[in-house]
């Protein structure tokens, strides 16, 4: 990376997790021309010191881009652009919806419904590996896709593995779900037990996506997993379309 001045500089109020920032910047650096297809990326090392993030954050960038086809590993050499390919927004069950959002040009955003903490049944319990009757951390959002209802997702996560996540500001605006655990509880999920089905939405559902009854929804049930197989959240997202994004 000839330049390696940054076109943007990060900025940790960016509702934005800072993977994506990381990975705009990279991105900013292809499109401009300051770092031409076959070019060689700085490497994770110089990264991290240069916008001064952790060296996961980086990683995670680079991961991303390399799924998406701009850039490439050599092993033993690093990475090297590639060229990048357009993808369309589609359903990607262990990727946020906002990251997917801004990966596809799209304005991602949230407003929540409900969030609390307390005793759950052993339905929600049991998957994450919590005693019968355990408190979990509960958040019902509904989510947009620039600035239209499309998705109201409910997430369930066991108190322990994000301590203090209700004190975040929920309400508003848009915060990733994933982008919280992944930077602020170095939290990732890796692999995910999934069941997708469809059903008519219900009268509220209806009223919160403005849409006209009767109207059919996609539903997807996961449970995410991290990196020692614990299990990170639960989740049920009913959306408008089979291409939306489910995780956040």
């Amino acid at each position: 990376m000839k330049d390696a001045r940054p076109i943007q500089p990060l900025d940790r109020n960016d509702p934005a997790p800072l993977y994506m920032q990381v990975r705009r910047h990279i991105l900013n650096l292809i499109e401009n021309g300051r770092q031409p297809l076959n070019s060689k990326l700085s490497s994770e090392r110089e990264l991290v010191e240069l916008l001064g993030v952790s060296r996961i954050t980086v990683r995670q960038a680079l991961k991303d881009l390399e799924h998406d086809g701009y850039i490439a590993s050599h092993p033993g050499k690093g990475f090297y652009v590639t060229g990048g390919k357009t993808k369309p927004f589609e359903l990607d069950l262990l990727k946020s919806f906002t990251s997917t959002a801004i990966t596809t040009n799209r304005k991602p955003g949230s407003r929540l419904i409900e969030g609390w903490v307390g005793k759950a049944d052993r339905e929600i319990t049991r998957p994450l590996f919590l005693p019968d009757g355990a408190d979990v951390v509960y958040l019902r959002r509904l989510r947009f896709l620039d600035d239209v209802p499309v998705t109201v997702q409910e997430d369930w996560l066991s108190p322990a593995t994000a301590p203090g996540l209700l004190d975040l500001d929920w309400s508003s605006g848009n915060r990733s779900l994933y982008g919280e655990l992944r930077e602020r509880y170095s939290v990732i999920p890796v692999r995910g037990e999934t069941i997708v089905s469809a059903r008519l939405l219900t009268s509220e559902e209806v009223k919160l996506l403005q849409v006209e009854p009767p109207a059919a929804a996609l539903v997807i049930d996961q449970i995410a997993y991290d990196t020692d197989n614990r299990p990170v959240n639960l989740s049920v997202s009913v959306t408008l379309h089979p291409q939306v994004l489910s995780q956040a």
